[in-house]
């Protein structure tokens, strides 16, 4: 089993930044590709963007491209999300997930990321 942990979430203001951390544990090599997903209230949950632990290359959904940067550290087992120029269509529960082939079989809590105009 693979265990993730995010952290990072808040109230900003409109045009500002926050950095989600997302902390994997126990099985983390049975992993292929990490991904932070995010839903609004009366929203479906939407697939933010995503990365390769090996290769790092990375997935954005357009309505984030430009603003979110998705990293990680191997070393560490974490996988952050750098989001910038927040707008408050960017407020939502935002989820650390993880897939070992087609699908996202691991996920986090969630942290609320409020922004506020």
């Amino acid at each position: 089993q693979v265990q993730l942990v995010e952290s990072g979430g808040g109230l900003v203001q409109a045009g500002g930044s926050l950095r989600l951390s997302c902390a994997a544990s126990g099985r983390t090599a049975s992993v292929y590709r990490m991904a932070w997903f995010r839903q609004a209230p009366g929203k479906e949950r939407e697939l933010v963007a995503s990365i390769s632990w090996s290769s790092g290359d990375t997935y954005y959904a357009d309505s984030v491209k430009d603003r979110f940067t998705i990293s990680r550290d191997n070393a560490k087992n974490t996988v952050y999300l750098q989001m910038n120029s927040l707008k408050p269509e960017d407020t939502a529960v935002y989820y650390c997930a993880g897939r070992r082939v087609s699908t996202y079989n691991y996920w986090g809590q969630g942290t609320q990321v409020t922004v506020s105009s």
